[in-house]
This record gives C-alpha cells, sequence and structure tokens, in this order.
C-alpha cells in the first residue's frame, strides 16, 4: 500500500475501499459563526460562497508566500498544480489549516471534533488552457462517510474571465455520480469527468475576491473553465472532516486535529512542520 502523502489512488484501489457515499446534511443547531439559514442553504446548494476571512494585508503575505514557493517548485521540475498536502511539508501552510478564523466556520457545518486533512494549491496561470471537468471530490477519496467540507480560499480574485470556480447547486443531494475517466485529455487537469451537466442546472460562477472564501461539499459537483486570459488565478484548497470519518489507504496520516478530540486515534495528527 502506497502512504506516501501525495498518493492519489486509482480507480481499482478505490473501488477495494468500502465507502459510504451519500449526502449527510450538517445537523448542526447551534452554530457560532455562521447562521441556521447558512446551514439550511448548505444543506440545499451544497455550498456557501463569498466570506471574507483575510483582510488584503493578510492576503498580501499570502500571496507573497505562495508565489515563493511557487517558484521553487516549478525551479524543481514541479508546475502550478504540484503543490499538494502542503501542510505535512510547509508550516504557514499548516497554519491556514489550522486557522481559527477558517476551522470555526468548518465546525460549524461537521461539528467540534474535526480533522483538517488535505491541502492543494490549484493556480491556473495566464494562458493556462486547462480546465477542471465537472467532478465530485468524493470520488477521488478513500474516505467514508461523505462527510468531508472542502474551503477553497482566493489568493487572486477569481472571476468569470480567469475561470473562477462553478457548482451544480443542488447536485451534492444526488449522492455518488457515473463518470467516465479521462486520463488521456490534456486540457483536463483531473483524470474524471461527469457528463450530462446540461440537465442538472445552470452552472453558478464562484466569484470571490483575494482573502474571501467558498465551501463546499465533497459531492458537489464543481468544475472550472481554462483561464484565457492575462491574469492569474489561483486557490487554496483546504480540506476538512470529522473525526468519525474513516481513512482508507493510509490517508489518515494526512490528518491533523484542528479542533475538539479523534477519540478513537484514527488520525495521525502530525505536529506543525519546521520549514516554513
Amino acid at each position: 500500500m502506497n502512504t506516501s502523502p501525495n498518493f492519489i489512488p486509482t480507480a481499482d484501489e478505490l473501488s477495494r475501499v468500502e465507502r459510504d457515499l451519500r449526502f449527510h446534511p450538517s445537523t448542526v443547531e447551534n452554530p457560532r459563526i455562521l447562521t441556521r439559514e447558512d446551514i439550511a442553504r448548505f444543506n440545499r446548494d451544497g455550498y456557501l460562497k463569498g466570506m471574507r476571512i483575510f483582510a488584503d494585508d493578510e492576503i498580501a503575505a499570502i500571496r507573497r508566500y505562495f508565489d515563493d514557493l511557487l517558484a521553487r517548485t516549478l525551479a524543481a521540475g514541479g508546475d502550478s498544480y504540484s503543490i499538494s498536502t502542503a501542510h505535512l511539508t510547509h508550516g504557514r501552510v499548516y497554519d491556514l489549516l489550522t486557522d481559527s478564523r477558517l476551522v470555526a466556520r468548518v465546525t460549524d457545518l461537521i461539528g467540534d471534533d474535526a480533522i483538517g486533512w488535505g491541502s492543494h494549491f490549484f493556480c491556473k496561470m495566464p494562458g493556462d488552457g486547462k480546465r477542471v471537468a465537472w467532478h465530485q471530490d468524493a470520488s477521488y477519496w478513500p474516505l467514508t462517510p461523505s462527510k468531508a467540507v472542502t474551503i477553497w480560499l482566493a489568493i487572486d480574485d477569481a472571476s468569470v474571465e480567469n475561470a473562477c470556480m462553478r457548482y451544480i447547486a443542488g447536485s451534492h443531494r444526488l449522492g455518488h455520480l457515473t463518470y467516465r475517466l479521462s486520463e488521456t485529455d490534456e486540457a483536463n487537469v483531473l483524470n474524471q469527468t461527469v457528463e450530462g451537466i446540461d440537465e442538472l442546472g445552470p452552472p453558478v460562477d464562484v466569484e470571490l475576491k483575494a482573502g474571501e472564501i467558498s465551501m463546499h461539499s465533497d459531492l458537489l459537483l464543481h468544475g472550472s473553465e481554462a483561464n484565457t486570459s492575462t491574469r492569474r488565478r489561483c486557490g487554496l484548497t483546504l480540506r476538512y472532516c470529522p473525526a468519525e470519518v474513516r481513512a482508507g489507504l493510509g490517508w489518515n496520516a494526512k490528518g491533523v486535529v484542528v479542533s475538539g478530540a479523534d477519540a478513537s486515534g484514527h488520525w495521525s495528527n502530525p505536529a506543525r512542520p519546521a520549514e516554513e
């Protein structure tokens, strides 16, 4: 079994992990930051968007940090999508994953005992030309049950012009959808594509200013077009789940206790890396 932090399971490997791929609505009754209306909206639509977290000076510092990290990644032969599971190797990304302002909103959706297990920069360079096909995150992850929530933090302003993310509202309530493998499609960042989207409703453009976040369910259909503009579009995805979720294929090694406790000790809870 491959337990490398950046290990991406194949469809065959995932098929051997027994998973509950149904949507489980949030049952939090007394949120501290979000409202009950927010939680009802998340349960209905599968997402929340447009929440300001970081002030202009804070996000500018995060952007400078990412610029340096990207430059080092490119120099080492990677690309703008290569910086994955970064909280295990970069202290400043660990700090973002565990930031109390982000965690407070996550726990308002999934409960107080929460694990942060994923951190991946999705950076579309100017004229990048690659789209992210319609997909469900849960298809890629050996987690059960499907209760994970993703925060998408805008490092740059994200607009229709530079290929912001798009959602299909309510699609998470359809459960796990059939996809086709698109591994040979060099214009697709990912290797899965869910088809027949036109029948499920119009896409919602997730335009965000730098420092704002959106949040979405792991079963929500989402994707983005190719960036044909002259502006970069970078976002940092931070992934969370309740401590009760089980991770197969060694993925429990990624999980940091960001709130409450992991009574079972299933998640490894690694310390903050020293490297910035």
